[in-house]
């Protein structure tokens, strides 16, 4: 049955897509914008790296482990009062991180503005879906992508404009009037909406799932630094496992859980988040690896590989939108399947650069990445959205956010690991202390190898997407009401 929006007039929904496409940007590039701040943190906070790292890492942390409660604790009492007041938390955290003067107070004002960020990055897709019809979605979702885009390519450049001429603070005082643009339209134009009466909320759920995710992540964090076979990130692994466990038998158990398991009977949801999952594993390895290949090994000056770096990132700007208005018109699942496999064909090119490879043709072998992320992003959020039950939309929301930000963290430990394993087999199994320092051979042909690796995980990906088209083809032909919409 078609959706409709819960919103009346043409250019209302507009508005919400603005207050919320603000919101995501300003949670994106503040993700980003920081990493290029920490030597000037650490040198002006008079602090160490194993330090102020965590001036990123308590962002992220917080983020991840508390999407899935903020999208329960939504569909309880109201999307807009959480949208609103994690905007208002996350624009007060941005000025009091620039107020702070020790690097403990900016890691806590951190964990403060991640609190905020979480309830944006939850709620957006769920308000946008709301607010448009069934027959837009995939074009309003693609134009939220964009922003996601737009947020991870802007950090370094701003930051880096910012930090030439202003001290560090500003780098989060520039948040205030964004921010206050935000909420404002949020408060004008966001509808209120009547949850279920009578819900309650799962506090041993939540603080499993907040103790697992907690524990996989700080592992995945701790093992790139002290080996993945040490004690400690052992033991973080087997709390992961536990806590994991531990949360799916409560779900199993409690009347109204923070996730109901039955949304992944649906197996043609289930593939979807699973897909976007593998997807955002594998391009992650262009995020971390690319910046090393580029100055490591091609030698290219850092402004000359900040701009190669943005191929990626403004292909997906230029064809999120454009795929998911096509979605609306074609449905979602062929244009996710061509978008798989744009990014396999894509990521087999990449895999083929060496030592000699010019600007042109860094460019060239990238940009159908940037193309494929794009075409699989948009049409693939809009199918996800479009499968959620209206009372269960917080939840998926914040399904999709965990998809993407768990993705790229795990991807990057994966990536990580799979790299410097190669790297040290190809220069000789030599015990290298830093494994950018080892040979640009060897170097190379450790990105061969991860790229290869993630080549695997996208035909993985693809036969499952294919296996879902056929699926809801059988359905429609028997009469059966499809597993979802798109």
């Amino acid at each position: 049955m078609t959706k409709q929006p819960l919103v009346n007039g043409s250019n209302r929904k507009w508005f919400i897509l603005m207050s919320n496409g603000l919101g995501v940007f300003l949670a994106t590039i503040d993700g980003s914008i920081v990493n290029i701040a920490l030597p000037t943190l650490t040198r002006e906070l008079n602090t160490q790296f194993s330090t102020v790292q965590w001036v990123v890492l308590a962002y992220m942390l917080t983020i991840v482990t508390l999407l899935l409660s903020i999208g329960r604790l939504a569909d309880m009492i109201g999307k807009k009062k959480l949208f609103i007041t994690g905007f208002v938390l996350f624009t007060v955290g941005s000025v009091l991180c620039g107020l702070a003067s020790r690097v403990e107070v900016l890691i806590l004002f951190r964990v403060f503005q991640g609190f905020g960020a979480a309830m944006t990055m939850a709620l957006g897709p769920a308000i946008v879906t709301e607010a448009f019809p069934s027959s837009e979605r995939g074009k309003a979702l693609g134009i939220n992508a964009m922003m996601v885009s737009l947020g991870s390519i802007s950090g370094p450049t701003i930051g880096g404009i910012i930090l030439s001429s202003l001290s560090w603070h500003w780098i989060f005082f520039v948040n205030l009037p964004v921010g206050i643009v935000g909420v404002l339209l949020a408060v004008r134009f966001i509808p209120e909406t009547a949850p279920r009466g009578g819900q309650k909320f799962d506090f041993a759920g939540a603080g499993t799932l907040f103790s697992g995710l907690l524990c996989f992540l700080l592992a995945l964090t701790f093992g790139q630094n002290i080996g993945f076979l040490t004690t400690p990130v052992i033991l973080l692994f087997s709390g992961a496992v536990l806590f994991i466990t531990s949360f799916i038998l409560i779900e199993q158990r409690v009347s109204q859980p923070i996730i109901e398991l039955s949304l992944f009977r649906n197996k043609l949801l289930a593939i979807n988040i699973l897909t976007g999952f593998l997807v955002f594993i594998s391009a992650s390895a262009n995020v971390l690896l690319m910046p090393f290949y580029l100055q490591n090994v091609l030698r290219f000056p850092p402004n000359q590989a900040g701009l190669l770096l943005a191929t990626v990132p403004v292909a997906m700007i230029v064809t999120a939108p454009l795929m998911g208005a096509l979605s609306d018109k074609i449905g979602s699942r062929p244009l996710a399947m061509v978008g798989l496999l744009i990014l396999a064909l894509s990521f087999w090119g990449v895999s083929t650069l060496d030592q000699n490879t010019t600007a042109l043709s860094y460019f060239l072998h990238l940009l159908p990445v940037g193309i494929g992320l794009g075409t699989f992003n948009s049409p693939n959020s809009s199918a996800i959205m479009g499968s959620a039950p209206r009372e269960r939309m917080g939840v998926v929301s914040s399904m999709l956010a965990l998809t993407r930000t768990m993705g790229q963290t795990t991807g990057h430990a994966i990536n990580g690991a799979i790299w410097a394993s190669l790297v040290r087999y190809y220069a000789g199994g030599t015990a290298l202390v830093d494994v950018t320092k080892a040979p640009a051979a060897a170097q190379v042909a450790g990105l061969n190898g991860t790229i290869q690796v993630m080549v695997g995980l996208l035909i993985f990906g693809l036969v499952l997407g294919i296996w879902a088209f056929f699926k809801e083809r059988q359905e429609r032909r028997l009469g059966i009401a499809p597993s979802q919409q798109g």
